[in-house]
């Protein structure tokens, strides 16, 4: 097929399809049990709270919902997780066209990032990453259209907050992205006077506030203990002066890796890659700073806090990289010669799913082969063995608890973790190695 402006909407909608399809039915054929990060979320829908000891509730909040709908159908949640990718690739072809003004280039943008890990390997497992994508794009779109409109419009404002707080709401590294585009406006604003502070600015901060209201009732009330979770996940407390050296040095060699793919299709667009930056350039400046300062500040809080930086926490942080390096390449890109950027494109596209595929089949002590729905099954009847009342409540680890959670078909509650006081609650219970089910 030709690509050209006129069937260009066809070859997105096409392409997202293909993606949303391909990478919904691989893991649902390859895979025996839900990943980890999934089941989990699982667990804590199963109890839904503004918050948990791991993350706030965004996540779960979504994962119950398709659970009210669709119960113990693994294919669902994978088909979740790309409903959320193919959003997320949306919001970037629309603002790369507006950025643009050239179909052909705008979905150039968006193809290049199907290239990068995020995007295509990990997107099987609905965690908290996966979670952010969404509004991670719209909150970069809505921004950008009060940032490029010459009147800046209430709703775009809202939406803005709205979006950033359900962001938030996922992970709270989504403050990296928001800090970035804040400090944009107050560069242009309040140091180059290129703008007028405009009150209709103050309703995205009470939107975002007015959301996030609940949980940070949560927060307080349950001592942090989300955020103390996050910090020990990075390991400051026991960080040493080499930290400040190692982690950020690591953190940037990672990335460089993860993104080699995506330089090859790079450089099969052009023949010689020339870099002329204009820091004039007011589209220039957007791009650089949903793209390279959350990157930046991510750097500077490891190397400052010599805290280590975990791969996944950077999956939504690319979403627009394909944007900012046509816009870097677009007088070198040769739209009537795509043919090698397309055949790279179509390799990769492929790659990934193969290679999923590969290590999901060949490989047997992995957390998708664990037999969650065969553990149910023996739990259940041991139960009803001894007892005649419906197990409804399940204590344990998120892992082994959420499975039984997930598979039992009464869907107990996942009550944390087994505690003497919270067995003496219950009329009936039995407990099975780290796991014990009961009845209330």
């Amino acid at each position: 097929m030709t690509i050209n402006n006129k069937n260009i909407d066809n070859v997105f909608y096409i392409f997202v399809t293909a993606h949303l399809f391909l990478w919904t039915l691989i893991p649902s054929l390859s895979n025996h049990n839900l990943p980890l990060d999934t089941i989990e979320a699982l667990a804590w829908g199963s109890n839904l709270d503004w918050g948990f000891n791991k993350h706030p509730p965004m996540s779960a909040f979504v994962l119950e919902i398709f659970f009210q709908i669709f119960g113990t159908q693994d294919w669902v949640y994978y088909l979740l997780s790309q409903i959320f990718v193919i959003i997320s690739f949306y919001y970037v072809f629309k603002f790369s066209n507006e950025i643009f003004k050239n179909k052909i280039l705008g979905l150039i943008s968006v193809l290049l990032i199907e290239a990068i890990y995020f995007y295509n390997f990990t997107t099987p497992e609905f965690n908290v990453n996966i979670c952010q994508l969404p509004f991670w794009s719209l909150t970069v779109y809505y921004s950008w259209k009060i940032y490029s409109d010459k009147e800046i419009k209430f709703l775009d404002c809202f939406l803005v907050g709205l979006f950033a707080a359900f962001g938030f709401l996922s992970k709270y590294l989504f403050l990296y992205l928001l800090v970035s585009i804040d400090l944009l406006f107050i560069y242009l604003i309040f140091l180059k006077n290129e703008r007028k502070f405009d009150f209709k600015y103050l309703i995205t901060i009470e939107v975002f506030l007015v959301v996030l209201v609940p949980h940070l009732i949560w927060l307080n009330s349950n001592e942090f203990i989300t955020i103390t979770y996050g910090l020990a996940r990075t390991g400051l407390e026991q960080s040493s002066f080499i930290d400040h050296i190692k982690f950020p040095t690591i953190f940037l060699l990672k990335q460089v890796g993860i993104i080699i793919p995506f330089l090859i299709l790079c450089r099969l667009l052009v023949k010689k890659i020339k870099l002329s930056l204009n820091f004039k350039d007011k589209k220039l400046l957007f791009l650089l700073a949903i793209n390279i300062l959350p990157i930046f500040l991510i750097f500077l809080t490891s190397l400052v806090t010599g805290s280590k930086i975990r791969t996944m926490w950077m999956t939504p942080f690319y979403l627009f990289f394909g944007t900012l390096f046509v816009y870097l390449l677009q007088a070198q890109v040769n739209l009537k010669k795509l043919k090698p950027f397309m055949i790279g494109f179509i390799f990769f596209f492929f790659l990934s799913p193969a290679l999923y595929a590969y290590v999901s089949i060949s490989k047997d002590d992995k957390r998708t082969d664990y037999p969650g729905k065969e553990i149910a099954i023996k739990t259940q009847y041991a139960w009803d063995q001894q007892f005649d009342s419906k197990i409804n409540v399940v204590l344990g680890d998120e892992w082994n608890a959420g499975n039984l959670s997930y598979h039992l078909k009464s869907r107990p509650v996942w009550d944390g973790f087994v505690e003497r006081e919270k067995l003496d609650q219950l009329k009936d219970y039995m407990c099975l190695d780290s796991v014990c089910v009961g009845s209330r």
